[in-house]
């Protein structure tokens, strides 16, 4: 049976830029379309390759900076045939435009019950607001969900969440799953569909992210799934990853991942097709997928690869 793939794009204004004092304009700017390889250079390149791709948008950044940034880009994710659903970082809801050191807590599991419904619900609706189909599957910001968050979605009709993360457990990633649990499974009311991790070390487990591992490192980890006929693989990217952190220049490493694994998930479109939660995909539930193993050779071409990015790749322009 098919492997699907979640490829899954956090898509959201940066913080640090906001903090720094920067321009509405220049947020946005860096945020969402940094140095010509943000989320429409993403998009291009995903029709370029065939592939389907989840944008999980925040919209609550639209309290401080307006609603027209998260409608232009949801226009955009919709207008190219992906899909946009909710992601969250509640801190903005006490931010200010005037006073860049306003906010309001940062993670969802600092949040009561109650709290975390109101903030759910209030970001559902404002990204309806801006143009986005009423939205069946969520991340939270940071990965910081915990089982109060899972019952809250369910209450107001997800389907689906993807915040549990092994690699950031138990801080901010709370769900109350193993912390090796890689394959989908229903808990509390819904459908966790957890990020997928390998074993970088012997006991420590990395998250598979654009800007975590390397290419080999994907391509290990793909043809594990695929080998082992997994449920899923779930990839993490951000809409801003492919630049440095400034926003003002792309980071060539991040730039040729995400070319490379591209071409791997469409070299594997057979097997492990690309998927949108909104598609309700066929999952097998409750399987006992396991991680990537270790291997030195791999996290040591990562490591020096990660050196030259930080400090090369990432300096500004």
């Amino acid at each position: 049976m098919a492997t699907p793939v979640f490829l899954t794009i956090d898509t959201e204004l940066m913080w640090r830029h906001h903090a720094a004092g920067l321009a509405s304009a220049d947020i946005v700017a860096r945020s969402l379309e940094p140095a010509g390889v943000g989320v429409g250079y993403q998009l291009a390149m995903l029709k370029r390759y065939g592939l389907k791709a989840t944008f999980f948008v925040d919209p609550m950044p639209a309290l401080v900076h307006g609603r027209d940034h998260v409608a232009r880009v949801v226009e955009a994710i919709l207008a190219a045939g992906q899909e946009v659903q909710l992601h969250l970082h509640p801190n903005w809801t006490a931010a200010s435009a005037e006073d860049r050191t306003a906010h309001a807590r940062f993670e969802m599991i600092e949040y009561s019950a109650h709290e975390q419904r109101g903030l759910l619900e209030q970001a559902r609706d404002l990204l309806t607001a801006c143009g986005a189909p009423p939205p069946v599957a969520f991340r939270a910001g940071s990965y910081a969900a915990n089982d109060d968050t899972l019952a809250a979605l369910t209450a107001l009709g997800f389907t689906y969440d993807s915040s549990h993360n092994g690699a950031h457990h138990p801080w901010p990633s709370a769900v109350s799953l193993p912390v090796r649990q890689i394959a989908p499974v229903v808990h509390r009311g819904l459908i966790e569909v957890p990020v997928t991790l390998i074993e970088d070390r012997a006991g420590r487990l990395r998250h598979f992210q654009l800007c975590a591992l390397s290419i080999a490192e994907m391509r290990a980890a793909l043809d594990h799934a695929g080998a082992r006929d997994h449920a899923a693989v779930t990839i993490v990217s951000h809409g801003f990853e492919l630049a440095n952190r400034a926003g003002t220049r792309a980071n060539a490493v991040h730039l040729r991942r995400f070319t490379g694994l591209c071409a791997l998930l469409a070299d594997r479109a057979q097997d492990m097709p690309t998927a949108h939660f909104a598609d309700r995909p066929a999952l097998r539930l409750g399987r006992d997928d396991r991680p990537l193993g270790p291997s030195l050779w791999r996290t040591r071409w990562r490591q020096a690869e990660q050196l030259w990015s930080n400090l090369v790749a990432e300096r500004a322009a």
